[in-house]
């Protein structure tokens, strides 16, 4: 934990004080913004916003969490970042599909996740879960049978090949897999699985063997 906090305090940069834009419906796909509120030094309470725009991607850069403080920003970082705040640490994770953490850790207590813009994919996928909890919950138990399947028949159709790699082969023989699926399913699969991780990374939900496994 040491070590991750010194590489996290080595990728930390100050901020250049520009505001906050508000978040705009055409970032939907691009852009993740996150609040949290907090009491300061003074016992006044401080607004931090962490913004997160994943558009970098498309010009092959790494991409940058930005902390605001009462709308001006004060530090970035590339991710995984740890933000020092009053009273601990802000630490933003991403993965291939989208926000993976985004908790306040603080000194003494459990850490807890911050609240998603509400304009935000994020922040519209909360909203869908208070308002239609049964069926968020069933979405949420599909996409983790979508990943479990795809990821398991993956695993079962890989061992079949893997096992007739000569040095395998001598170890431990070979293995039929007692399943073959035609290509457009092994297609659509894949895209379920892909889907199911976005729908995970919306409510920051990560696996790293579900999830880093469905790509």
């Amino acid at each position: 934990m040491a070590w991750k906090q010194w590489a996290a305090s080595k990728r930390l940069k100050p901020g250049d004080g520009r505001e906050l834009q508000r978040f705009h419906w055409w970032q939907l796909p691009l852009r993740s913004l996150f609040w949290l509120r907090l009491p300061g030094a003074d016992g006044h309470a401080r607004l931090h916003a962490v913004d997160v725009r994943h558009w970098a991607r498309l010009d092959n850069s790494r991409i940058r969490a930005h902390l605001f403080l009462d709308g001006r920003h004060v530090a970035e970082s590339k991710l995984p970042a740890a933000f020092p705040v009053d009273g601990g640490v802000i630490e933003v994770a991403m993965s291939d599909y989208g926000i993976k953490r985004c908790h306040y850790r603080p000194r003494d207590g459990e850490p807890r996740q911050l609240t998603p813009d509400p304009a935000s994919a994020e922040g519209r996928r909360a909203r869908f879960g208070a308002r239609h909890p049964g069926l968020s919950r069933a979405i949420g138990i599909g996409s983790v049978l979508l990943l479990v399947i795809g990821v398991g028949l993956n695993l079962v159709q890989l061992a079949e090949p893997l096992s007739r790699i000569p040095p395998v082969m001598q170890r431990v023989g070979t293995f039929e897999s007692p399943i073959h699926l035609p290509i457009w399913l092994n297609l659509a699969l894949g895209g379920g699985a892909v889907l199911a991780s976005m729908e995970r990374a919306l409510r920051l939900r990560y696996s790293p063997l579900l999830d880093a496994a469905g790509r």
